[in-house]
């Protein structure tokens, strides 16, 4: 439903509202919005539209002919394939959907061989994942960048290199802390831009599927006004 709104009201003047319902709620995590209790998200919500909704930024997404629109993150590898069969999923609810996912992909999946361009420079990178990321979490509370800033003017380049399954699942309890960044094989950075491909992948982003790479991800400072 937050992918939903943002793709009607960023870059208009018109204001978001969130009731944190949801299975992830992790914009309203990052905005402070009381989550999975209704009526508290809904008189939080009656309350910030007494004032001045807060400005913050949104992204663009353009693939192929389409552009697309998020607030949170978006995801292209490892955390997309996992979202891709949590969205399959009608149980277990909230993060530990996301947990039985990681752990089933896990068996079969390998790096990917990715093609960036970041701020204009080129590379080729392998990697387990990469996310570009506006908010804090993705799938109901993993802090994949936990220092971002909802409303800096800066994407957060979150990218895992290849690990070993027994590694990896060493390391992704750290995400629901944010401490995992002190991995070697884990590398944050800031950027404006990026374009992202590689072949077979799907991106998704707020939790919905955007399409197949490649995909050019740009910042769009003060794109969204949110009620909180």
């Amino acid at each position: 439903m937050v992918s939903l709104g943002t793709n009607i009201v960023a870059g208009t003047v018109l204001p978001l509202g969130i009731v944190a319902c949801g299975t992830g709620n992790d914009l309203a995590r990052g905005l402070g919005i009381p989550r999975q209790d209704a009526e508290e998200s809904i008189l939080h919500l009656l309350e910030a539209l007494e004032g001045q909704p807060r400005v913050i930024d949104a992204v663009q997404v353009r693939h192929g002919e389409l552009t697309t629109w998020f607030a949170g993150a978006l995801s292209a590898g490892f955390d997309a394939v996992v979202n891709e069969r949590a969205n399959r999923m009608t149980r277990p609810s909230g993060k530990s959907r996301y947990t039985f996912a990681i752990l089933r992909e896990l068996l079969t999946f390998r790096p990917i061989s990715y093609r960036l361009t970041v701020d204009g420079v080129a590379s080729e990178r392998r990697a387990m994942l990469i996310s570009v990321a506006n908010n804090v979490s993705i799938g109901g509370g993993m802090k994949i960048a936990p220092d971002a800033q909802i409303d800096d003017g800066l994407l957060d380049l979150f990218i895992v290199k290849p690990l070993s399954r027994l590694a990896f699942l060493r390391v992704f309890p750290k995400v629901f802390s944010g401490t995992h960044t002190q991995h070697p094989k884990v590398e944050l950075t800031r950027c404006r831009s990026v374009r992202i491909e590689a072949d077979g992948i799907v991106a998704y982003a707020d939790g919905e599927r955007i399409g197949a790479l490649p995909a050019q991800v740009d910042i769009v400072p003060g794109a969204l006004r949110v009620y909180v």
